[in-house]
């Protein structure tokens, strides 16, 4: 571009009393005037003529369509000849041919004038068509550069979906192919940085700066400021740490260390996490690992109530059923709009594939204690798919949700978390209680309890930083809190098997 500006100085020089039309021509070679259609306007003003900048195809790319020999079009698209003067039928015309990048045709810079062209006005159209033609250089290499961005871009969200969905074979196979070596791991974090909306796209060009090759980049398209960061290694959450150190308004939440195949149980960790980092110093945490439910429960009892909870879905193919319990498992935790767009299908993708994992299971996703259960399973599947059960005494018979839930460490584990609200005199745990009860709809809970909706949603509001959980965002919080409910024996069980028969889909059970 220097070189071009230099040239257009030298017009300048010894030009006289035409320097007027060079130093504006130079005008739309700074960083604030690059616009092909403004020089093509600029010249038609110049000339006093009628420019046209056209393809070889005859589509127009700037100024007013001209009716163009066909022919000599082609003789100067195809670099037969550089430039044409003629005049036809009382127009005097002047073609000038344009380069573009490859694999983009030349174009024709045509001005059509009824005067005679003079030395000045033809020196004008040269050193124009010589503008345009750097012009469309920058323009089209500047275009190719962002449509090689939103390639690789779009490439790095299909393999997120990829591993969201459990296809880590598929996902490794296309990361091969740029990323060398990245997913060659057995486990990874996964990342959330939250910036403003409008900054998303610089954070997400700061975080590829930051972690180089060693992480998958992805611009969230469910959450317009989060950037989600997958690394294998350690030393891209430092540099991902010290980014966000450094930049205001900008939180980062992860995981912990994770299976591949458990990509989207990473990133409702990281989720989670960042919650909590909006009121950290360091505007930075990462998911504790507390104690979960599951892990008070008997991991023999656990796999064989797991198995048979789940077993409807055996009939399915195994790719059917694996696309089924990995939406599922999304579903619960987050909105089926956010669903959808994570995993890149549409909502009525979405609640079509809970549908039938509804049917197949016979029960209701509307009801909190059935979502705790299904979801207390989903994420037990995939738990033993890495680390199966050991050998040990074989169980007489399949396990019921009552003997896991019976079991006194869990139930030492439900009392005291909702101890803690017992201390508040607003009687939060009756109120939360309530609310769960009736899937969490603040509405119905006040009429229960008999008053205000807005009363319900400050006392579950301010149960959350007793119980170190969110519970207005439906997620694995909130079914942990519900199956604490259950394990104290403060909610009625969940109506598991039954409540949808009839579905073609489900099997016939005697």
């Amino acid at each position: 571009m220097a070189g071009r500006e230099d040239g257009a100085r030298q017009w300048m020089t010894g030009a006289g009393e035409h320097a007027d039309w060079a130093a504006e021509l130079l005008d739309h070679l700074r960083p604030a005037g690059r616009d092909v259609r403004r020089v093509v306007t600029w010249l038609a003003s110049a000339a006093h003529a009628a420019v046209s900048l056209q393809d070889g195809t005859g589509r127009l790319l700037a100024g007013t369509r001209a009716r163009l020999d066909e022919d000599l079009v082609a003789d100067l698209t195809s670099g037969r000849i550089a430039s044409a003067a003629l005049e036809d039928r009382g127009r005097h015309l002047r073609l000038v041919r344009v380069e573009r990048v490859h694999p983009a045709t030349a174009a024709v810079l045509a001005v059509a004038r009824e005067a005679p062209f003079d030395r000045r006005v033809s020196d004008i159209v040269t050193h124009t068509a010589q503008v345009v033609e750097l012009l469309l250089a920058g323009h089209e290499s500047t275009a190719a550069g962002h449509r090689l961005r939103r390639a690789t871009s779009d490439l790095r969200l299909a393999i997120l979906q990829l591993l969201m969905v459990e296809d880590t074979v598929s996902a490794r196979r296309v990361a091969a192919g740029l990323w060398p070596g990245l997913l060659d791991t057995e486990e990874a974090c996964v990342y959330v940085v939250e910036s403003r909306a409008e900054e998303r796209d610089d954070l997400a060009e700061e975080c590829l700066s930051a972690t180089g090759e060693r992480a998958l980049v992805v611009r969230c398209p469910a959450m317009d400021g989060h950037v989600i960061v997958l690394t294998p290694g350690d030393a891209a959450g430092e540099e991902l740490r010290s980014l966000v150190g450094r930049l205001p308004g900008v939180f980062l939440g992860g995981s912990a260390r994770q299976s591949l195949a458990r990509t989207a149980t990473a990133y409702g960790q990281a989720v989670s996490a960042l919650a909590v980092a909006r009121f950290r110093p360091d505007k930075a945490a990462v998911y504790a690992e507390r104690t979960r439910p599951e892990r008070l429960m008997d991991p023999a009892a656990l796999h064989a109530w797991t198995v048979r909870l789940l077993s409807p879905l055996d009939v399915l193919p195994h790719h059917t059923r694996a696309e089924l319990l990995a939406t599922t498992r999304l579903g619960l935790e987050f909105t089926a709009v956010n669903t959808a767009k994570i995993l890149g299908v549409s909502r009525n993708t979405v609640r079509a594939r809970m549908d039938r994992v509804e049917s197949l299971l016979r029960t209701d996703f509307t009801d909190l204690t059935v979502r705790a259960t299904v979801h207390l399973a989903l994420n037990a599947q995939a738990a033993l798919a890495e680390h199966p059960v050991g050998g040990g005494a074989a169980r007489s018979g399949p396990a019921c949700l009552d003997e896991l839930l019976a079991g006194a460490a869990l139930r030492t584990w439900a009392d005291g978390l909702l101890g803690r609200l017992e201390p508040d005199a607003r009687n939060l745990r009756r109120t939360l209680r309530t609310w769960i009860a009736v899937g969490g709809n603040a509405e119905r809970a006040a009429q229960t309890l008999g008053v205000h909706a807005q009363t319900v949603r400050e006392h579950v509001r301010s149960a959350e930083p007793v119980l170190e959980r969110e519970l207005l965002a439906a997620g694995s919080d909130l079914y942990e809190v519900v199956l604490a409910h259950l394990a104290a024996g403060d909610l009625d069980r969940p109506s598991l098997y039954g409540t949808k028969p009839g579905h073609p889909d489900s099997p016939v059970h005697g």
